[in-house]
């Protein structure tokens, strides 16, 4: 048995049918865990939604924004933005339940000595800590109201941590957390409108899992959402989204013994990032 952890999708099943054969993916075996944005910008996010659903407990997947923004304008409190590629799941026989199915996965997942997010965590946050922080979130989303979850939880602010945040604040904070960020201050304050490379972050602003101290550094974390960024793999981070949307790669590691896995997509080349 394998687990392999996948990049951002965002809708590109053909790349990721290459990349479980190189894998030599067995699916009665083996395990697939996904950093979440498995919708949107490409061209078959239903496509997408019905495979990994379909791997039953063989798929791990996080939420990440794209999946959350999908499960919004779904339920009608956003409009979907110029570039979204969400109609085909909102009008497929199957909607209801693929909506329900994925609002149902998790925010955070943690084994095998590996804690995969979408985005990343807030340096004070321990490893015990943000998964407390991801079952309030989940089971608001997976409760009779998630509807209210869904209207209030758009939005910058907060955006620094408080254990004395609470209602849609705390929620919208932690949600924010999970699967926008990127950079932040040395003491945890959040900065979402940055999505370029690494040197031009913003004066006074660092990557997350930079932050001197960081209470969750002795976990490994595996994480996407930063294509820029591109892939970085060391002893306690795997940061996975190599822009297989923006025509660079699609990438998986492997977790047993760390060994890399990427597939070309040039099909999506003339794309340009978002």
């Amino acid at each position: 048995m394998a687990t392999y952890a996948i990049g951002d999708l965002q809708g590109c099943l053909a790349p990721l049918w290459r990349l479980l054969e190189k894998c030599a993916f067995k699916p009665a075996a083996d395990q697939l865990w996904f950093v979440g944005d498995l919708v949107n910008r490409g061209p078959d996010s239903l496509g997408v939604l019905r495979f990994v659903k379909s791997l039953g407990e063989r798929a791990v997947v996080v939420l990440g924004n794209h999946d959350l923004h999908l499960l919004t304008v779904a339920a009608g409190y956003v409009k979907a933005h110029r570039g979204d590629t969400l109609d085909e799941i909102l009008s497929a026989p199957d909607c209801a339940e693929l909506l329900t199915w994925l609002r149902r996965r998790p925010m955070l997942h943690h084994d095998q000595g590996y804690t995969m997010v979408h985005a990343g965590l807030l340096p004070n946050w321990t490893i015990a800590q943000a998964q407390s922080l991801a079952h309030e979130v989940e089971t608001a989303l997976r409760g009779p109201q998630y509807l209210q979850f869904l209207a209030n939880m758009y939005g910058n602010q907060p955006n620094s941590w408080d254990e004395a945040l609470h209602g849609w604040e705390r929620l919208r904070l932690i949600t924010n957390a999970f699967t926008r960020l990127r950079i932040c201050t040395a003491d945890g304050e959040m900065e979402y409108s940055h999505k370029g490379e690494l040197a031009d972050i913003p004066v006074g602003y660092i990557p997350w899992y930079d932050v001197p101290g960081r209470r969750n550094a002795s976990e490994t974390i595996i994480c996407g959402h930063w294509s820029a960024q591109g892939l970085r793999l060391a002893s306690n981070l795997l940061a996975l989204d190599t822009g297989c949307l923006w025509g660079h790669c699609l990438s998986a590691v492997r977790l047993e013994d760390r060994t890399l896995f990427q597939v070309a997509c040039d099909e999506f080349s003339n794309s340009s990032s978002n």
